[in-house]
């Protein structure tokens, strides 16, 4: 009887300190590429940033560069929204 105790506390503990805490961070991330919109500061999973220019369904189109490249991306992809106006930090 002790044994199937521990077992189940075993589980417990495990979800709480592993499963819960995963599936809250990628709600968190589907909540973030859901929101994303025209003129957003992004940061892909590749590194490359830029700004949105266009929304579609699964995908966005983001400009990035001094020369205006326009990439289209697929929502994923996106790693992180930066805050409005702010520049990523160079070397």
């Amino acid at each position: 009887m002790e044994v199937w105790i521990m077992i189940i506390a075993m589980f417990a503990l495990m979800y709480f300190l592993m499963i819960r805490p995963e599936n809250k961070r990628k709600k968190e991330a589907q909540n973030m590429r859901d929101s994303l919109a025209v003129g957003d500061e992004i940061t892909t999973i590749g590194g490359i940033t830029g700004t949105i220019c266009a929304v579609k369904e699964n995908t966005i189109v983001i400009e990035s560069g001094a020369d205006r490249v326009r990439v289209e991306l697929t929502k994923w992809a996106v790693s992180t929204k930066n805050a409005q106006g702010a520049e990523p930090a160079t070397k």
